[in-house]
């Protein structure tokens, strides 16, 4: 729970401003607020939550409803285990204003810079004009920040629809269509799974899924027991055990899918999640590969008039192309000038290490352990170690 706030000292001259007012910026916010600091959220849209407002109809948490909630308020039981992404925004709306959190929204801050003058602090660059000075700043914008499209040759030619996933929201579009899903994330295998099930008249007239490294398969939850648990449980063993316990889950829990064109990968589950890749949690994925209802393929490679050119030499002409390529965290703007990044974009430090004095990142990660869970957690740090410098007048890091 979050500790009660011993003031509202609302006439602070220069809050902690935390940029981004999704779950992970919502978080640090109320953090801030319990322990009598300021905190102003900006958002460069006109609504918090933004990023689930725009993700596909049928998304629902993969992480448990009491392993997600935000510091200092339940998500309601009625919401039930698995909460729809309708519902997460319905939380993050009620989140902000059961906090009474400060928000500031329809502006965008552009570009972060050193404060001048003696007393350190940074000064933050904003649409309209505005330049906002803050005592501290907390980077969230988020995970999903910035569509990534592969420049694919021949792109521009195709005549089909191509669409980034981000655009997706159900089937009805897609009716009677040949889709090719390219990507085999969590986002690309749900959607592929939901252009089948779109109902009479309604679901597409057959689904490929564009395959370029066979992904690791995990069951949501197995006899009560969800994934998420496992991953929490796991996360601070050694890779290689983790490696074996997984290959060891998978040949009991997942069928073997490569006759149906979907092997089993070649590399270990926790080794992957190393690399950046988490793996799929089953929402029908396999029952649908089984059904044939989603065909794997070889990943695409390039376009060629009406026709989708893949890896191992395969053409193919879908109807529609949907990217589920994933995101960049569009952050070298914002503080790419500063040093803090390393060379994929990401900050070099994160969570309650600040990237620079006063600086901070959260939710630049992507956790088998679950991302909300992370984000409630780090939230609480990096408010204690806000509190401490306010306290003691300076960074204790």
């Amino acid at each position: 729970m979050l500790e009660t706030a011993p003031s509202d000292d609302r006439t602070e001259p220069r809050p902690v401003y935390v940029i981004g007012a999704g779950p992970g910026g919502l978080a640090v916010a109320a953090a801030l607020g319990a322990r009598g600091v300021r905190a102003v959220v900006v958002e460069k849209t006109a609504e918090v939550g933004s990023s689930w407002r725009r993700h596909y109809d049928r998304l629902r948490l993969h992480t448990t409803r009491r392993l997600s909630a935000l510091p200092g308020l339940r998500i309601p039981r009625r919401f039930g285990r698995w909460v729809a992404r309708n519902d997460v925004v319905r939380y993050l709306e009620k989140y902000a204003e059961y906090h009474e959190l400060e928000l500031i929204t329809g502006v965008e801050v552009t570009r972060i810079d050193p404060a001048p003058g003696p007393d350190g602090g940074w000064l933050l660059h904003a649409t309209g004009g505005r330049e906002l000075t803050a005592s501290a700043v907390v980077v969230a914008t988020g995970y999903n920040h910035t569509p990534h499209l592969p420049e694919w040759p021949g792109a521009t030619e195709y005549p089909g629809t191509l669409v980034h996933a981000s655009e997706y929201r159900d089937a009805a579009p897609y009716a009677g269509q040949d889709v090719l899903v390219v990507g085999v994330g969590n986002t690309g295998a749900e959607i592929a799974v939901d252009l089948t099930e779109g109902g009479p008249g309604r679901a597409a007239g057959r689904v490929r899924l564009a395959v370029r490294t066979a992904p690791h398969i995990v069951r949501r939850s197995t006899a009560g027991w969800p994934a998420q648990r496992t991953g929490i449980l796991v996360r601070r063993l050694p890779v290689r055990l983790v490696d074996r316990l997984g290959a060891l889950t998978a040949k009991l829990s997942v069928p073997d899918l490569a006759p149906y064109g979907l092997p089993r990968p070649d590399t270990g589950l926790y080794s992957r999640v190393k690399q950046g890749a988490v793996p799929v949690q089953d929402v029908g994925l396999i029952a649908a590969v089984k059904a044939r209802a989603v065909l794997p393929v070889a990943t695409l490679e390039s376009f060629d008039g009406a026709e989708a050119v893949l890896a191992d030499g395969t053409r193919i002409t879908p109807d529609a192309v949907i990217a589920a390529t994933g995101y960049r965290r569009g952050l070298e703007g914002l503080v790419g000038h500063l040093g803090v990044l390393d060379e994929r974009g990401l900050p070099r430090r994160k969570g309650a290490r600040p990237a620079a004095e006063g600086l901070f990142f959260t939710g630049y990660t992507n956790p088998i352990s679950g991302m909300l869970r992370e984000l409630a957690r780090d939230a609480e740090r990096i408010a204690r170690v806000l509190a401490r410098t306010r306290s003691t007048g300076g960074p204790r890091t």
